[in-house]
């Protein structure tokens, strides 16, 4: 989030295989990688999809565990740890980005809650608005 209480969101467009039209905004984040924990992976993917280096996150703000389909058509089990992270301005960077992330990653966004409270594009996790609130509250 940033000074202003906006939340940082990616729109996803995946334009081939079985997801083809699937259009999203979601959190920045990816794959826990071999050796990692959850605290770790969240400073990597920060920096990688963001630019914002930081060198620890508080506990996490909420989880959900799920089947997700891949763009394959393949169907894992998803594990999702999501952070709060203050961030002391807007600017993000590309740099890191990966071309599938290039490719599916069409667009980013700071959102005020109300705007996430108003809008009727798709967002996930479904419930980012309760886990701001509640990581508002406690701040």
């Amino acid at each position: 989030m940033d000074p202003e209480l906006r939340v940082l969101l990616f729109r996803f467009r995946i334009s081939d295989g079985v997801l083809a039209g699937h259009d999203c905004w979601a959190t920045p984040g990816g794959a826990v990688e071999e050796g990692e924990t959850f605290e770790q992976a969240a400073i990597r993917e920060l920096r990688e999809e963001t630019g914002m280096v930081v060198d620890s996150v508080s506990p996490h703000v909420g989880e959900r565990e799920f089947v997700l389909q891949l763009a394959s058509g393949e169907h894992v089990r998803a594990e999702e740890r999501f952070f709060l992270i203050w961030s002391p301005d807007t600017v993000i960077s590309r740099a890191g980005w990966s071309a599938h992330e290039a490719e599916v990653m069409t667009d980013h966004r700071w959102w005020t809650v109300e705007a996430l409270a108003q809008t009727t594009e798709t967002v996930w996790p479904s419930d980012l608005l309760a886990m701001l609130s509640t990581a508002i509250r406690s701040r």
